[in-house]
């Protein structure tokens, strides 16, 4: 396999959005929408990352950090004038390029990765990815001749009958270095004063270049963002594609439209999701267990196998082992609970002190009684019942009853007549 870098087109602004975040800061599924293609482009196999930013520089850095290059487009004038900004970069370089267009989040791996081989395995100057819509509107169309793409026409430069052309541009490009940088310093300027990186097709072509295509299997990936509707429409989407992938693994999920799975999370066999319910990403769920309704399991959990977390309940960071039961209205942070006990309804960790967290261990085989509080840092040993209402302060040794709350005092006629 050749070497493989990616650049992404992100200096482009507009209003649409309404929004004091870009449409490439928005969040989708907990993670911006640049985060995403960057991370699909990475998951494909680049082995570097450039972002090409304007305005925007800030924004974008504070997401993506120090895991890309970043170029600066001082002017916007098109995604051909972008490249032209990233020319030092390509020529720093030698194999080929991946380019794609910053707002198109639910590209996947698997995609990316199948251009980049068709480009590689038939020697094409650049492989583009294509898409079949049936309503073309706001897309650069693919035109062909004898089944072979020779350009792409931006829909602002559409003329007659191209405007019912349904194959269109996906946004994402595999080059091989070498020809892009022959050509892209050669653009002009077109009738709306931008240059256009699709010209580079039409002028590979004249020039007998090798040019490819690879037709997206699912046209969900290629829709891009630029609305909060549009946001919402591919986090619906998102939403499906995830729990789907969980079902076909052997997850049951009673109700796929009120069930938020977001990335990164495993899910054993014959686990039951029930509605309500938000699993955040790096959380890892065992075999047979529980979740739900109502649940929110956030990041940094784990759950060993035939755990059971209930209605209402919230779990941060904790670990919980086999067999062991959260049922309802609880809130477990920063905990390592063992196998086989039960937390009573309605028991919390006291596991931030307004500085700092701190956590809570409970042993195996632990009962805790309803309405307790954890105030950590604290230990319960193994074989420990608290009981309810209790307020622990102190660790407990193993195999104690515990019991932290004042005695019960009557005042009898204390409220007669009042």
């Amino acid at each position: 396999m050749e070497k493989v870098i990616g650049l992404v087109m992100a200096a482009g602004t507009d209003d649409r959005m309404k929004s004091k975040k870009s449409k490439l800061a928005q969040e989708l599924y907990g993670k911006a929408v640049i985060k995403r293609v960057v991370d699909s482009i990475k998951k494909a196999g680049a082995s570097q990352i450039a972002v090409i930013v304007g305005e925007n520089k800030k924004e974008i850095q504070e997401i993506l950090k120090d895991e890309v290059t970043y170029i600066y487009q001082e002017k916007c004038l098109g995604t051909g004038h972008a490249i032209m900004q990233a020319i030092p970069y390509l020529q720093e370089n030698e194999g080929r390029v991946v380019i794609a267009n910053g707002n198109i989040p639910l590209i996947t791996p698997n995609t990316v990765k199948t251009v980049i081989e068709k480009s590689e395995s038939e020697n094409e100057a650049v492989t583009v990815l294509t898409g079949i819509i049936s309503e073309p509107a706001g897309y650069g169309r693919i035109i062909r001749q004898n089944n072979k793409i020779v350009e792409i026409i931006e829909e602002k430069e559409l003329t007659g009958a191209q405007e019912n052309i349904l194959e269109v541009n996906a946004g994402l490009y595999c080059f091989d270095i070498s020809k892009l940088l022959e050509i892209i310093d050669k653009l002009e300027k077109s009738s709306m004063g931008l240059y256009y990186l699709t010209d580079v097709i039409k002028m590979l072509n004249t020039k007998g270049e090798k040019i490819g295509g690879v037709l997206v299997e699912d046209n969900t990936e290629i829709l891009s963002l630029n609305t909060k509707a549009q946001l919402e429409m591919l986090s619906r989407i998102l939403r499906i594609r995830i729990n789907t992938m969980h079902m076909n693994n052997g997850v049951t999920i009673e109700d796929m439209n009120t069930t938020y799975i977001y990335d990164d999370v495993e899910i054993g066999i014959d686990t039951v999701i029930h509605p309500n319910t938000t699993i955040k990403s790096d959380v890892v769920i065992g075999e047979d267990c529980n979740i739900g309704p109502n649940a929110y399991i956030r990041e940094g959990c784990k759950l060993a196998n035939k755990v059971k977390v209930g209605s209402f309940v919230e779990i941060k960071k904790t670990i919980i082992g086999e067999g062991s039961k959260v049922p309802h209205l609880s809130y477990m942070g920063d905990c390592t609970i063992g196998t086989n006990c039960n937390i009573g309804c309605g028991t919390i960790t006291c596991n931030y002190d307004g500085k700092n967290k701190h956590k809570t261990i409970i042993g195996d085989n632990c009962f805790i009684g309803s309405n307790v509080n954890l105030v950590a840092p604290v230990t319960i040993g193994d074989h420990v019942l608290v009981a309810a209402g209790s307020t622990i302060t102190e660790d407990v040794p193993s195999e104690s009853l515990s019991i932290a709350r004042q005695r019960q005092v009557n005042k009898e006629e204390w409220n007669k007549g009042k």
